[in-house]
């Protein structure tokens, strides 16, 4: 792998993880409002899910664990 597309990868991973905070956020917020869309809040949480296994599928590319 070389460095641009370590620092590709690197730069993929932020912005993944930041959106899956913005998720979290998002979560947070329609279910503290009584009424809120209970299919709309399943779509976030599978999308968050979603989110959560590339990001570790682009950790274990960054950051193999290799046993010696």
């Amino acid at each position: 792998m070389t460095t641009d597309d370590e620092r590709e990868l690197k730069t993929l991973l932020e912005r993944l993880r930041q959106e899956h905070r913005d998720l979290d956020v998002a979560i947070e917020a329609l279910t503290s409002v009584s009424g809120s869309d209970v299919l709309q809040v399943q779509r976030l949480k599978k999308r968050k899910l979603q989110l959560k296994d590339r990001i570790s599928h682009l950790e274990d590319q960054l950051f193999p664990d290799i046993i010696a």
